[in-house]
């Protein structure tokens, strides 16, 4: 095993163990997106997107919050409309705070337009999620 796969396998371990249990997921229809974006003297931009996900055959809404700050380029977000099939990752938050029902975004996954967020290498994981999706309604 080389320096580079050790170093990532420690990280992958040290982040599970810092978030394991609170790391979460929610498949469903988007119900609302709201984009914020805040400029700070034309160098410094901040994105805040929230979106909210009624999950499959569920009465129940989730809201998920996504961040993003830079530094001299706009950060991008992916197109995102009411109705998409989306899967989000992310991070509950924690239990006794304001937002523990909020999931911080670490991806999305749209399957309507078969679009990543943040690009994965495992791009089989799209294809398996929509099969698996159209088996569920039949």
């Amino acid at each position: 095993m080389g320096l580079k796969e050790k170093l990532s396998q420690r990280y992958a371990e040290s982040y599970l163990k810092k978030y394991g249990d609170r790391i979460t997921q929610a498949q469903g229809k988007v119900l609302s997106v709201k984009i914020q974006e805040k400029s700070i003297l034309w160098i410094f931009h901040k994105l805040t997107v929230t979106v909210v996900v009624k999950p499959d055959r569920s009465r129940n809404v989730t809201k998920c919050l996504y961040r993003k700050n830079r530094w001299f380029k706009k950060p991008e977000f992916m197109n995102l409309s009411q109705g998409h099939s989306v899967v989000v990752q992310g991070v509950k938050g924690k239990k006794g705070k304001g937002n523990s029902e909020l999931i911080e975004v670490m991806n999305i996954f749209n399957l309507t337009t078969k679009k990543q967020l943040v690009p994965v290498e495992g791009g089989d994981a799209i294809k398996k999620l929509q099969k698996a999706q159209k088996v569920k309604y039949r």
